[in-house]
């Protein structure tokens, strides 16, 4: 069992070196609108492929969120996003729990899959 050791270490090495090439080959815009409730947002997602720029139709997408300065404290279920009217297009309205910055996470599956991670910043609105 000791022999197998550095041979398990040298793959996990080769893996994590080799991994950044796989790491993401999806990518996409997102425009989120607030609604007229507080923290709820109708959202457009446009999926484009990394290296060759193509819009990415025909997947299945969920949205989820989380607020990184609050872990496991504030995570918002994800949300099946709907195909929009041009290619590459989804939307998906999103209740988040409190303003502040979110990190939306995107699952792709479909034709590719992928996860993707934004940026989100929910601001309280002027009144």
């Amino acid at each position: 069992m000791m022999k197998r050791t550095p041979a398990l270490l040298a793959l996990l090495v080769l893996s994590t070196v080799a991994l950044p090439a796989f790491a993401q080959r999806l990518d996409a815009e997102v425009d989120c609108k607030p609604t007229k409730r507080d923290l709820v947002y109708d959202c457009r997602f446009v999926l484009k492929e990394v290296k060759s720029g193509r819009l990415v139709s025909g997947a299945l997408l969920s949205i989820g969120a989380d607020m990184p300065s609050m872990p496991m404290a504030h995570n918002v279920k994800p949300v099946r996003a709907a195909p929009g009217a041009a290619p590459g297009e989804y939307t998906a309205r999103i209740e988040l729990e409190m303003f502040g910055d979110w990190a939306l996470k995107l699952n792709v599956r479909g034709p590719m899959r992928d996860v993707i991670v934004k940026k989100f910043s929910a601001r309280e609105p002027d009144r």
